[in-house]
């Protein structure tokens, strides 16, 4: 086992090294300066030398493998740089919205797990009456309504029903707690709900597969308790397919939650993300692409190390 995870640990460097090649070139080759961009933004006339300058500041007048080199020197010594747009440092523009945006995806996850298992297990032991018909529905309403638009939905009620809107301003939770819940809650509500959608129906499958193996009705032969048959034999064997699905989404969370940052006035890392591509910001856009790659390969590795200790006939060796 610890040998597994050595070895997972260290494919995660040749990963990331490709993901770092692909989007340094990938923006380069994309049109657009972002010096012409920067000075085009204020409206004054910048005659070439300015221009030249600039670059010169910046770096971009040096060879590409010149730039690549030294943004992975930078890297290893957990420096990403200066932000060609701000002028500010990368790990303090990233830092100041990873909060936001982690705690989101963790509260999220946390609705959609106690939505998505119980009512996916009691789907598939009650299948094909109307408790399971029910579940389906939900689901389906789930996957079909955008998180978006049951956010504004969400905020309308309260603004007409209520006559209360939720706090415009992101309050940190070591600062105040409530005020902290009281605005991300209802983000979170709604993002886990679609969330939650997609992970009671891998939950209703997977259950009613484990069901119909023979070692559930040798266990049920044998007079165990059907709870015990349940929570020991059945869940835990379900569970794998399930996991995958909901350490790939919450991965996802950490960056894809644009427009929902958007409705819900979050500043996070998604609103980041789609400014710095928009700005052509490379240094910060290459930065993020690093840090939403890492966290899906890391999300990966621990959910492999969860199959182990979910199922013990795995044995990683």
């Amino acid at each position: 086992m610890h040998q597994y995870i050595l070895k997972r640990l260290l494919l995660m460097i040749p990963t990331l090294l490709g993901v770092a090649v692909l989007v340094f070139l990938m923006l380069r080759v994309a049109p657009g300066d972002i010096v012409e961009l920067k000075y085009a933004g204020t409206g004054a006339f910048a005659p070439k030398e300015v221009l030249d300058q600039e670059r010169a500041q910046l770096g971009l007048d040096k060879p590409l493998w010149h730039q690549f080199l030294s943004w992975m020197w930078g890297i290893v010594r957990f420096d990403f740089g200066n932000s060609m747009w701000t002028g500010r440092p990368i790990t303090y523009e990233i830092w100041i919205r990873l909060e936001l945006s982690l705690e989101l995806a963790l509260m999220a996850t946390l609705v959609a797990v106690l939505l998505s298992i119980p009512l996916g297990t009691l789907a598939a032991l009650k299948q094909d009456t109307w408790v399971d018909y029910f579940v389906r529905i939900f689901s389906i309403a789930g996957l079909s309504i955008p998180s978006f638009w049951l956010g504004i939905i969400i905020i309308l009620g309260f603004l007409i029903f209520v006559k209360w809107l939720p706090p415009l301003t992101f309050t940190s939770f070591w600062v105040d707690p409530k005020a902290n819940l009281t605005q991300l809650i209802w983000p979170a509500l709604a993002v886990g709900y679609r969330y939650s959608a997609v992970a009671t129906r891998m939950t209703r499958s997977a259950v009613l597969e484990v069901l119909r193996e023979d070692y559930i009705r040798t266990a049920r032969a044998k007079g165990l308790w059907e709870r015990v048959v349940l929570t020991r034999h059945a869940l835990k064997n379900a569970l794998l397919p399930v996991i995958t699905v909901i350490g790939l989404e919450f991965a996802f969370l950490i960056g894809g939650l644009v427009v929902t940052e958007q409705v819900f006035n979050l500043n996070g890392i998604g609103m980041l993300f789609v400014e710095s591509i928009t700005r052509r910001d490379y240094t910060m856009t290459q930065a993020l692409v690093l840090l939403v790659s890492f966290s899906f390969i890391f999300v990966n590795f621990i959910v492999d190390l969860l199959y182990a200790w979910l199922d013990p006939r795995i044995r990683y060796q």
